[in-house]
């Protein structure tokens, strides 16, 4: 049976953010989600994605019932959820709808801000992880390898990633709209990841009056404040700094929330009645939901991110027909190569009979070959394999060219069965007749 390509997930489209941070497994944990992934016998190969806005397993399977099953059990226990709950948020794709939509994702087409750059990166991350643990085969290394070129044309022959769009350039949008402008403004950036330096940039380009970055590891908010002509602050300067700013955007990878209800709410009495506005792109989020119930401070997190960007929507829209296109032709691209792995057995088959027929003549005529020399004996082995290659061409090309038809069995059968491919091995390889 056919082996079948199956994606299974959830999204920023297709699960609030609470469901998705409870499935937002910590670095660490990877290698023993696809140690599970590996170990389960209905699945041949696959790998795992896990980024703020999307949780997938990507995988192939001939047992596709019990394999997605066993895929939904696997991350409801990965987030201690129901599996009712997870079905109800969840997608499952199939053979080239999966496919499409892996293109899609690395082409940044399916992210909350069309055009980032930063999902294919992760993607490259996901993949390597899944080589290192040896959880991918000859379909997802495919795949992955024709995912990346596809995320390359896009970038290189559409406008889609001309903008500067990104979750964090969202973040700095948003902040914007609160205060018409940024000039003058004070801003606490609590993490010092990619994203935040990302939102960092962005807020420089944007005229901020100054801007404190505090992370637990104090080295690297040195590092990340050094490039922007900002202060760098240790974690426990944080409830000070808050009675300062007017902004404070954050993106850690803390397992639980960094700014609380009670952290807040004790700061307030000291800053007069002045708003102040909390931006998380986090997930897990950073900052207690309820800390939104305190007078005069405004909390959004990554889905409030969803309608901040309006610029170029036009443009990207343009482009990012483009971009499908593209996507379309590689899906078409790429289900003809798998067409072709029907196919490939044969082949193989019939150029090792051919080499076993070589050798075995090569071998019945060494009396007589014996007074060439070791260059002349060479040139008789090329001659003979150059023959074979040039027999064997016609009914390869042919047997690619039925690949993925309807006849295409009848075709790889009568092919078997013509040159005596299935004979017992031990029969010098098939090679000897049924009359013999």
């Amino acid at each position: 049976m056919k082996a079948k390509i199956i994606d299974i997930g959830v999204n920023h489209e297709t699960a609030p953010v609470e469901l998705r941070e409870c499935l937002a497994g910590d670095t660490g944990s990877t290698k023993r989600i696809l140690g599970a992934l590996r170990d389960l016998p209905c699945v041949r190969e696959g790998m795992f994605l896990s980024t703020c806005n999307r949780i997938e397993f990507l995988f192939t399977s001939d047992q596709a019932s019990e394999a997605k099953q066993a895929i939904l059990s696997l991350m409801a226990g990965l987030g201690e959820l129901q599996r009712g709950v997870l079905s109800s948020c969840s997608y499952s794709l199939e053979d080239m709808d999966a496919v499409k939509h892996i293109f899609r994702v690395a082409s940044s087409l399916d992210s909350m801000v069309v055009g980032e750059p930063q999902i294919l990166g992760q993607i490259k991350e996901a993949y390597k992880q899944a080589t290192q643990e040896k959880t991918s085969g000859v379909i997802v290394n495919r795949l992955m390898h024709r995912a990346f070129h596809v995320a390359k044309r896009v970038r290189s022959e559409t406008g889609i990633s001309a903008s500067a769009v990104s979750v964090s350039y969202a973040a700095v949008e948003l902040a914007k709209k609160i205060f018409h402008s940024l000039e003058g403004k004070n801003i606490l950036l609590i993490g010092a990841g990619e994203m935040a330096e990302l939102a960092a940039r962005h807020l420089v380009n944007n005229g901020i009056s100054s801007m404190r970055v505090a992370n637990r590891t104090f080295e690297r908010a040195v590092d990340v404040a050094a490039r922007f002509g900002a202060k760098a602050l240790s974690f426990d300067e944080i409830d000070r700094e808050i009675l300062e700013v007017d902004i404070v955007i954050c993106s850690t990878a803390a397992a639980e929330p960094v700014i609380t209800f009670d952290r807040v709410k004790k700061s307030l009495r000291k800053r007069r009645n002045r708003p102040l506005f909390f931006i998380d792109i986090a997930v897990p989020r950073d900052v207690e939901p309820k800390v939104n119930n305190l007078a005069n401070v405004y909390v959004y997190d990554i889905d409030d991110l969803q309608g901040v960007i309006a610029l170029n929507v036009e443009q990207r829209k343009r482009e990012a027909l483009k971009a499908e296109r593209i996507v379309q032709e590689e899906v078409l691209k790429f289900s003809q190569w798998l067409n072709t792995l029907s196919v490939v057995p044969t082949i193989l088959a019939l150029q090792e009979k051919a080499d076993a027929i070589i050798q075995a003549e090569l071998r019945k005529s060494n009396n007589l070959l014996q007074h060439l020399t070791h260059g002349q004996k060479e040139a008789v082995e090329v001659l003979a394999r150059s023959i074979a290659e040039k027999v064997l061409n016609d009914p390869i090309l042919f047997l690619k060219g039925k690949a993925g038809r309807a006849a295409g069995d009848t075709y790889l059968d009568v092919a078997r069965r013509l040159f005596n491919l299935d004979r017992n091995q031990g029969e010098k390889n098939g090679f000897e007749s049924d009359d013999q």
